[in-house]
């Protein structure tokens, strides 16, 4: 196998990258990612690094880019052909194939491919495990990402576990205030609440969005993700008020982040419109619901459970006379 180095463009160009997703700004990443990409008139895929590990990880980062927009089949297919490139050029038992297989997991989770996620989530944990021990960021990842599909999949028993596990990791390496315990330990409330544990869950969650706000200030992402969970616990607890409030925080800040045709709005659109329908609104319900399937019919599997559930509630409310006024 012939190996090529990585140009100091292509390095540089992955560093700044990563800080642009890390603040969120998936447009900006995108930019220097095809710029870097881009074959450079009479120099090759080698001169250009795209052979590279390094080349791989850019590929792998843009499609995380196209995944962050909501663009799910552009990145699926990039990430598809990355991969087997990958177990080409590095091995495939490489940390750059786990790494590969934790970004395609994530996409499995966002279109409902929860089945390929799992596998891909599994070989990622298996490579990382033997490559660097039990007590790595890298299985901190996994183990939160396992936790995450889980809840997706509306297990929660199944997915505590590895939550607590990318707590306790990261807790360990880390500290309880740094902002990688924090991601995973707002990611461990909402499965908290899904094992009947609210207490604990609303515990975590607050702490966790203390150290979001003081990390990131009040416009950021993790932000709006975190008001939501604490808005679906309101919710479940019959404090509607709160929750009302959450919600629309929440939504708020994800449409001024992501566009108001982003597939990540539909998970809060649709706890929205279930408040709506419980406090009798079911005008606004349909609306909220309608939203939801229209945000993501055409980006993930037909058997999705928002966009399945969006499509029972939106069928229901449209077969009961509206009998009901607002509260």
């Amino acid at each position: 196998m012939i190996k090529h180095e990585s140009p100091p463009s292509l390095r540089k160009a992955i560093a700044h990258a990563e800080q642009a997703l890390e603040a969120g700004r998936a447009e900006q990443a995108e930019r220097l990612l095809r710029s870097a990409l881009t074959p450079r008139p009479r120099a090759g895929a080698a001169a250009h690094g795209t052979h590279t590990a390094e080349g791989l990880e850019a590929r792998g980062m843009l499609a995380a880019c196209w995944r962050m927009r909501g663009r799910y089949r552009h990145a699926e297919l990039l990430l598809s052909a990355t991969l087997a490139a990958a177990e080409s050029v590095t091995g495939a038992s490489s940390p750059t194939v786990a790494w590969l297989c934790n970004q395609a997991g994530i996409l499995g989770k966002y279109t409902g491919d929860f089945d390929i996620a799992e596998v891909r989530y599994l070989r990622a944990l298996e490579i990382y495990q033997e490559a660097f021990g039990p007590v790595h960021d890298t299985v901190a990842m996994v183990c939160h990402n396992l936790g995450g599909l889980a809840h997706a999949r509306g297990d929660a028993q199944a997915g505590e576990p590895w939550a607590a596990r990318a707590v306790q990791i990261r807790t360990r390496l880390h500290g309880a205030g740094h902002l990688l315990t924090a991601l995973d330990t707002a990611a461990w409330a909402a499965l908290l609440d899904g094992c009947g544990r609210p207490e604990e869950a609303e515990h975590c969650l607050r702490k966790a969005l203390a150290v979001f706000h003081d990390v990131h200030g009040p416009d950021h992402h993790d932000v709006a993700v975190t008001l939501h969970n604490l808005a679906a616990l309101e919710h479940r607890r019959g404090e509607l008020r709160a929750a009302v409030l959450h919600y629309a925080d929440a939504l708020r800040l994800k449409e001024r982040l992501l566009g108001p045709d982003h597939p990540d709005l539909a998970p809060t659109l649709a706890n929205t419109a279930a408040l709506s329908e419980a406090q009798g609104d079911t005008a606004h319900a349909q609306a909220l619901y309608g939203r939801v399937i229209h945000l993501l019919h055409h980006r993930v599997h037909a058997t999705h459970p928002t966009l399945t559930s969006a499509r029972a509630a939106l069928a229901r409310l449209a077969a009961t006379p509206d009998e009901r006024t607002p509260r």
